[in-house]
């Protein structure tokens, strides 16, 4: 039977990858100084810059869970269409949204007998779910049926390595990422920290170096150390609207490890809020997360 894959929009697709795939993506909220807005409207592209542009100026930005109305509205249009669903979703060490979502397709399995619901973690967040999302679309376009597109997933998540830096330790603080003394001796001292996302889905600092340019080097060190075939791969790069950044990554990427081949998008509104502007986010296919 035919069926469509649903993630959120924590997984920062471009809309041209979202469009390739026939992807259903559902949206989460935040909230700019207690408006409601969406971080992914289908067919709209947001000015992220701008969004970031508010950050650095301080406004107050909250996030929550998708609208679980809208999502049901989503999923029975997909199940009337005589579709099935893999839902792939946001790490639930970050967000409640896997399991909220998770929940409501049992409650709809029984409505639908017969129909494959199936609901996976990817234990991933920002471009490291997207890429899982995306190689999961390659082996559906090859033919996999829903159940080997999931078990692909299941396989493949604890690889899909996730390595980034922030800019500002204070936006991690709001987000009770880091204590408040790490955080002021962090950004007095110039302290970068590296981070991953674990197997778990949670995130863990690794290590601290002093200065954006060393950061952005520790992270293609992680890359080079555990990489499976760099050069051959699709590598997905995610940005607190830090451009030159990205570049800068790029060249290192290339000229030690000879890949060519970069998606690049922003953070999405809902992980940016808690990372903050100057976000630098690297994930690959490697050994181990």
């Amino acid at each position: 039977m035919a069926y469509r894959i649903v993630t959120d929009s924590a997984s920062n697709l471009c809309e041209e990858m979202i469009d390739e795939f026939g992807l259903e993506v559902l949206p989460l909220t935040f909230m700019v100084d207690g408006t409601e807005h969406r971080s992914y409207l289908k067919g709209e592209k947001t000015d992220l810059r701008q969004f970031y542009t508010m950050m650095r100026e301080g406004k107050v930005i909250t996030t929550s869970l998708p609208n679980m109305q809208e999502t049901e509205r989503t999923l029975r249009t997909i199940l009337d269409a005589g579709e099935d669903v893999l839902y792939l979703g946001f790490s639930s060490a970050l967000s409640g949204t896997y399991q909220a979502t998770a929940l409501l397709m049992n409650q709809l399995a029984n409505e639908y007998p017969g129909r494959t619901l199936r609901a996976e973690e990817t234990f991933a967040a920002s471009g490291g779910q997207g890429m899982l999302v995306y190689l999961a679309c390659k082996e559906a376009e090859k033919g996999a049926s829903l159940e080997e597109v999931a078990d692909f997933v299941v396989r493949t998540r604890d690889r899909i390595c996730h390595w980034f830096t922030v800019d500002d330790l204070m936006f991690l603080f709001r987000g009770g990422r880091v204590g408040r003394t790490s955080a002021w001796a962090g950004t007095m001292l110039n302290i970068k920290p590296v981070l991953h996302v674990d197997n778990k889905g949670a995130l863990v600092p690794m290590e601290k170096v002093r200065g954006r340019k060393k950061s952005i080097k520790a992270l293609v060190d992680r890359m080079e150390r555990t990489a499976i075939d760099p050069a051959s791969q699709t590598v997905f790069i995610t940005h607190g609207d830090c451009i030159e950044d990205v570049e800068l990554l790029k060249t290192e990427i290339t000229e030690r490890l000879g890949v060519t081949d970069f998606v690049v998008n922003y953070v999405d509104p809902v992980i940016g809020a808690h990372s903050g502007p100057g976000t630098l986010a690297l994930f690959f296919v490697g050994t181990e997360k």
